[in-house]
């Protein structure tokens, strides 16, 4: 071998080494990050773990649902408190500001999704009077909330997720904004109940944390179905922006923010599961619940139309592969009724204290 094949070679050896070195590097660096965030995920689970009363199956299950294997819903519930307001860890006794309801089919790898009007005029099991949906967790915490969901729409609620106001602002302050296209102007309170603090203009652009919850918070800008469109405009956005590349060294401090402002019954390796799904967030189909407003005893409900809450019970239903039976294929399920509250109380005196 010649001075020069020796000098080829040298130099093809520190080209290979100049190439991959750095992807050793990256790749010892991609797994300890992701043994970090592993370690931050598992921490704020278990902080954040709080099972349902039920156990962990739904009474309209048969057996327990894997997210690795089945389908599966989960209810997203909004709490409308933070530190700023009352209540233990911004939940106890707090209504729902926002109700999402959720579904994941294993082999589509698709998600679909529907808001819940907070004043939707509901049966909430246990309860002599219909009221509104988002006293439900006001008088049985998330226990009543997902019954009441169950009930409504005659599925399953495999999982829930519970955040306030704090982890809402904490979410998007650590992705640096959300973008959103804002239909119309848009004059609000801000997280600590200040009149007017919040203006936002119409058109596409970026919300920071505070306009992020004055968007999703609104209802005097029109209705509340409305505004559960510009709350699923927001999850949205969050999901998108959670997936860029560019989020991603921000997860361990989006994962350790939120911890303390969160309860859910999903497990560590749960969680894991729902990673499958990544590439469906920016393909999220929504549905839509159709009403009417209506005044009973001088107190505003938004009246559910019948068929429509049918019609998406039915895309719900077929979305999980679901036949009503208490398994996704078959089964004996009988739905559900809960006793954990007072059943002898009228809720219309409490709901005058909450329109």
């Amino acid at each position: 071998m010649d001075r020069q094949q020796m000098r080829k070679k040298k130099k093809k050896k520190r080209r290979i080494k100049f190439v991959v070195f750095p992807l050793i590097l990256i790749l010892l660096g991609t797994v300890g990050f992701g043994s970090y965030l592993t370690y931050k995920l598992a921490n704020a689970s278990s902080k954040a773990q709080e099972t349902l009363s039920r156990g962990g199956k739904s009474e309209l299950r048969l057996n327990e649902v894997d997210p690795g294997k089945d389908n599966f819903s989960v209810l997203i519930a909004g709490i409308d408190d933070s530190k700023h307001r009352k209540g233990e860890k911004g939940f106890a006794g707090n209504r729902t500001d926002a109700l999402i309801l959720a579904t994941f089919n294993r082999d589509k790898k698709s998600v679909k999704m529907v808001s819940i009007p907070r004043d939707s005029y509901v049966t909430i099991p246990g309860r002599i009077n219909k009221d509104k949906i988002t006293h439900a967790h006001a008088f049985g915490g998330m226990d009543l909330t997902v019954d009441t969901v169950e009930h409504l729409f005659n599925i399953p609620v495999d999982y829930y997720v519970r955040v306030n106001f704090d982890a809402f602002l904490q979410i998007v302050d650590t992705l640096g904004g959300v973008n959103v296209d804002v239909q119309k102007k848009i004059v609000e309170q801000d997280s600590k109940d200040r009149p007017r603090a919040i203006t936002i203009e119409p058109g596409q652009q970026r919300l920071n944390a505070e306009e992020a919850l004055a968007y999703a918070r609104t209802r005097h800008a029109d209705s509340d179905i409305m505004r559960g469109d510009r709350q699923k405009q927001i999850v949205e956005a969050i999901l998108k922006e959670s997936t860029q590349i560019k989020s991603i060294p921000k997860y361990g401090k989006l994962i350790e923010n939120v911890g303390d402002n969160m309860s859910t019954n999903f497990t560590f390796g749960n969680m894991l599961a729902l990673l499958k799904y990544a590439k469906s967030v920016g393909d999220v189909e929504s549905l839509k619940l159709e009403g009417t407003d209506a005044r009973i005893n001088n107190i505003y409900y938004y009246s559910l139309n019948e068929q429509s809450v049918q019609n998406v019970s039915a895309q719900l239903k077929e979305h999980l592969a679901y036949d009503g039976s208490g398994t996704q294929d078959s089964g004996t399920g009988t739905g559900t009724d809960s006793s954990s509250t007072d059943s002898t109380t009228d809720s219309t005196s409490e709901a005058s204290n909450g329109n």
